[in-house]
């Protein structure tokens, strides 16, 4: 089980103790569009990735799709705010390619992070991991367009190749068309 070895990567910790924590999680297998988490809807579960690939995702004003992170195995996905709060999510989460999934409900990881201290460190570590994330995220959109799509390329090889066109291009903040001319271009280049 993946989950299993990324707490262990993150706090040394023995396998009883990550088999405990690990007893508190529900599997779950998922399907290509399957939606986890509607917008509105109060947000319970965190999300760890064993396989597969998930989106986080708004509908603006004019009813355009907006994501806005994306997580391939050994990522965590939530609407952070409305599940620390217990509340009406601000975010979609959608199953891009199938797999399967460990879910935790509040209360379970807030009882799992009283009784194993440890989790507490893991959990930092993987919210540091997340702000960096969001801030090179926030530094591409001040980029321009062609530099943005090879920094992001160039760090994340694998999202390149399976997340959808139209998902990648409204994440980079391009519109489809864009991005396949500049794939186009990039390709007549090589």
């Amino acid at each position: 089980m993946k989950l299993h070895q990324h707490i262990q990567k993150f706090t040394a910790s023995g396998d009883e103790i990550v088999q405990s924590i690990i007893q508190k999680f529900t599997c779950i297998h998922t399907r290509k569009k399957e939606l986890l988490l509607g917008e509105g809807e109060r947000c319970t579960d965190y999300f760890y990735v064993e396989t597969g690939c998930l989106r986080l995702y708004f509908v603006d004003e004019k009813g355009a799709e907006q994501t806005i992170q994306f997580a391939l195995e050994g990522w965590w996905l939530t609407d952070l705010d409305a599940f620390h709060k217990n509340a009406a999510a601000a975010y979609s989460i959608q199953v891009l390619e199938g797999g399967t999934v460990m879910k935790i409900n509040k209360p379970a990881l807030d009882e799992l992070m009283k009784k194993y201290p440890v989790l507490e460190n893991y959990f930092r570590q993987v919210y540091q991991r997340s702000y960096s994330a969001a801030l090179y995220r926030f530094k591409t959109l001040r980029m321009s367009k062609e530099s943005s799509y090879d920094l992001f390329e160039s760090n994340y090889p694998d999202f390149i190749q399976r997340i959808p066109q139209k998902m990648l291009a409204s994440f980079l903040g391009f519109t489809p068309e864009y991005l396949s001319e500049l794939r186009k271009r990039k390709a007549g280049k090589k």
